[in-house]
């Protein structure tokens, strides 16, 4: 189980306990939400099991020691955050119709990228997509709802990890 709770006096960073550590995360720019919603850029407060994980073979060499099902980013790889769409929150081959996000992404965030399983099944228009545990930026800037964090920890999680970790954002 990983646990994931706002860092005092800052609602779009986080503390991450794994264990007896503790790491530093970035989270959404609206803070914790028990309410979700698609652009809110909130992090849904709520347990979130790993499905699975994205790697980039080039960037991110760890990505293959964990016992998670991780596949590796190609250059058509997206993701699409339409509510309307059929395949909305799910993963789509680019080019793709409907908005998308890529995820073979310049500024690395994606290198090492695991699915949580908000709005996975059943799927919810509206309710958020792309909940993601993948990395984050320098400094940890806010993310759009996922929880992010360093490389370095990233790469000492991914081996601890599997399809039964789950992790829980809790006020």
């Amino acid at each position: 189980m990983l646990t994931v709770r706002a860092r005092p006096g800052h609602p779009s960073q986080g503390l991450l306990q794994a264990g007896n550590a503790v790491f530093a995360c970035a989270l959404g720019h609206g803070g914790i939400s028990a309410d979700k919603r698609e652009g809110d850029g909130a992090t849904p407060l709520g347990s979130m099991r790993i499905l699975s994980g994205y790697f980039r073979g080039d960037q991110f060499a760890g990505g293959r020691r964990t016992r998670l099902a991780m596949t590796p980013i190609g250059p058509d790889l997206g993701w699409c955050e339409v509510p309307d769409d059929r395949n909305y929150n799910r993963p789509v081959k680019i080019p793709y119709r409907a908005s998308h996000e890529r995820m073979r992404r310049d500024d690395d965030l994606y290198d090492a990228c695991l699915v949580l399983d908000w709005n996975i099944a059943p799927r919810r228009r509206g309710r958020g997509s792309a909940i993601f545990f993948h990395l984050a930026r320098p400094g940890f800037t806010p993310t759009q709802g996922c929880v992010a964090v360093s490389a370095r920890t990233m790469a000492r999680l991914l081996p601890l990890l599997s399809a039964r970790t789950v992790v829980r954002v809790v006020r």
